[in-house]
């Protein structure tokens, strides 16, 4: 999937993604799902990421890679 970071609180390590076209759904994600290993994304930035079902029962975004 592809997205745009929407949000980032770096202090909480939590953020959320919204989806391009599509719905324009919006998954939350934790630093740790952030694929280089970094802990920071800046916000607006384009990105692919995929959704797996997370601990809370909600769709979360993973294995997010900056474009």
């Amino acid at each position: 999937m592809r997205g745009r970071v929407r949000f980032f609180d770096e202090h909480r390590g939590i953020g959320e993604l919204e989806e391009d076209g599509g719905d324009g759904g919006v998954y939350p994600f934790h630093c740790t799902r952030i694929a280089d290993g970094s802990r920071s994304i800046p916000v607006g930035v384009a990105v692919t990421f995929a959704v797996a079902p997370g601990p809370l029962g909600r769709w979360e975004a993973v294995t997010i890679r900056p474009c």
